[in-house]
């Protein structure tokens, strides 16, 4: 990854901020967004955009641009920012639905829209949406997140087959991701069987590297360990 100029949305996140520390240590460097106030000064490897909301597509497009200003360029893009909500279809509001998308689905939609031009001036473009394994079968409660999430593996598809031979598109489907939050809010649950953000960042590095160019429209689960 020396080398690479690599936007990251989401980036105050618990993947995302472990994601942008992989990728600075193996000589990337990173343009972290995030609806989050930025938390450090800029540096010719590392800055942070915040307080953007990248459902705003003129957010997003000038979150986009200030990181190709300040590096010159754009190699990857990494659309982490998102959101859950559990609510049954039957007790729930469409409000949740609602937010749902605009979190999962517009982020992506108008971060690649505004990185993609960037991206295909790179040569060795690549975008790494994150999808859901829940949301190829959804389960109770599940409805309005896996909707949204079904709506970025489609996403990813559509994109993969607009901008093939110029850019790729890949997302990873993660199982339960083993933070914080997911563990005070399923405290009985095994958390050596969730898949950890070290684990999904590896995954993520090698669809955004040189070495997965032959690698686009792919919807790769992750699982952890069963």
């Amino acid at each position: 990854m020396q080398g690479k100029v690599i936007v990251v949305t989401g980036a105050l996140g618990a993947l995302g901020k472990i994601f942008a520390d992989v990728a600075l240590a193996r000589g990337a460097r990173i343009a972290g967004v995030d609806h989050a106030p930025s938390q450090v000064p800029a540096t010719p490897e590392r800055i942070e955009i915040g307080g953007v909301d990248l459902s705003d597509a003129a957010q997003a497009t000038t979150a986009i641009e200030a990181a190709a200003k300040h590096f010159g360029r754009l190699d990857a893009l990494i659309n982490i920012a998102g959101g859950f909500a559990f609510e049954t279809v039957g007790d729930g509001d469409t409000r949740a639905w609602q937010r749902m998308y605009a979190l999962n689905v517009l982020t992506a939609l108008n971060t690649s829209r505004a990185a993609l031009p960037h991206l295909a001036a790179s040569k060795t473009g690549r975008i790494v949406n994150i999808g859901a394994l829940g949301a190829l079968q959804a389960s109770a409660g599940m409805g309005p997140y896996a909707a949204s999430k079904a709506g970025v593996h489609r996403l990813t598809e559509a994109l993969a087959n607009e901008w093939k031979g110029k850019v790729t598109v890949n997302a990873v489907l993660p199982s339960t991701i083993d933070t914080a939050a997911n563990r005070i809010s399923m405290p009985n649950a095994d958390f050596s069987k969730w898949v950890t953000p070290l684990e999904l960042a590896e995954v993520i590095l090698f669809l955004a590297s040189d070495a997965a160019s032959g690698v686009t429209g792919a919807l790769i689960p992750v699982s952890g360990r069963v």
